[in-house]
């Protein structure tokens, strides 16, 4: 019987979604040496330096923390080699040079939000949403020198439900994640890996990183395409799109909850339906109904109270 490995683990992480991880990983006895996330980085209007999740979790948990700028400076190298780790996970963190990642005796693994090869990239939950994907999931590989390529160790993977938002995958695939990090580590340790090389394909789907361009709904396209990328959106970045309310002024609008309605109609593309205190919103083949919104400079509101307070004009529309 082979012998077990005494693991000391080097954990890589800044979100929400990794601390969950660190976590698992902690109750369930793992010795965890360091924890490295991201710089301390001013937010708010105040510009005050706020620390990521992971950095708040890891000292409350009297964790040795680095936040190195420059992953490839020789401080940064010497101070992680001292911390004499066999095994780096790294979850929801940075593209790490090779001087990092072939470190570790037993080297350094990803969990990443989805089924690979497909979904590589910095967006994976939401864009398994917005294409309209039925099932996604979680996968841990070991690190190579590009982005989400490396041998697979292990999936898991789950159905998306018609109407489920990105918030509410991201915290399934946290709980999956975690539980799948925990697999891999007692693989890693019991010697018993058995890796997979990653196809090598040109029709891969790609989580491609979100920006201000990408997250606008455009009115023209149909009603299912539409519906899935707001809630691919929700609740975070958001989808948006502009507002004109009879004036010169386009407002910029963020969607949240949303519902869809197939029906015929004879409106123009983005043109408003305002009946009994509902926003419905023409598209190709139906509507989508507004249910939650955020108007410039004002707190996030279901629909009825903004009606309550808020005039659209007859030929208001979303643009």
């Amino acid at each position: 019987m082979t012998e077990k490995r005494d693991i000391r683990i080097v954990f890589m992480g800044t979100p929400d979604f990794a601390v969950h991880i660190l976590k698992t990983i902690l109750e369930q006895k793992y010795k965890v040496v360091g924890v490295i996330t991201a710089p301390d980085k001013p937010a708010g209007r105040g510009r005050k330096l706020k620390s990521s999740a992971v950095k708040e979790f890891a000292l409350e948990h009297n964790l040795k923390v680095l936040q190195p700028t420059n992953l490839k400076s020789e401080i940064f190298v010497e101070e992680l080699k001292s911390l004499n780790a066999n095994l780096q996970i790294v979850v929801a963190f940075r593209m790490l040079p090779k001087v990092v990642w072939q470190m570790p005796e037993y080297g350094t693994f990803n969990l990443h939000a989805s089924l690979l090869p497909n979904y590589r990239g910095a967006a994976p939950i939401h864009w398994a949403i917005i294409n309209g994907e039925e099932k996604t999931g979680v996968t841990t590989f070991f690190i190579d020198e590009k982005i989400d390529t490396g041998a697979i160790i292990l999936k898991e993977e789950t159905k998306i439900g018609k109407n489920e938002t990105v918030g509410e995958l991201h915290d399934k695939l946290m709980h999956l994640g975690s539980d799948l990090v925990v697999k891999t580590i007692q693989q890693i340790k019991e010697d018993s890996v058995e890796t997979k090389i990653q196809p090598t394909s040109e029709d891969l789907k790609t989580a491609y990183k979100l920006n201000r361009d990408n997250c606008k709904i455009d009115w023209n396209e149909n009603l299912d395409t539409i519906y899935n990328k707001i809630r691919g959106l929700n609740p975070f970045p958001t989808a948006w799109c502009y507002l004109n309310n009879g004036d010169d002024e386009n407002l910029s609008v963020k969607l949240y909850d949303v519902s869809k309605s197939k029906e015929l109609h004879n409106l123009e593309n983005g043109a408003l339906k305002i009946i009994d205190k509902e926003i419905k919103v023409a598209c190709k083949n139906g509507f989508i109904i507004i249910e939650e919104l955020q108007l410039p400079n004002k707190r996030k509101m279901d629909a009825k109270s903004l009606l309550n307070g808020y005039n659209f004009e007859n030929n208001a529309k979303l643009l």
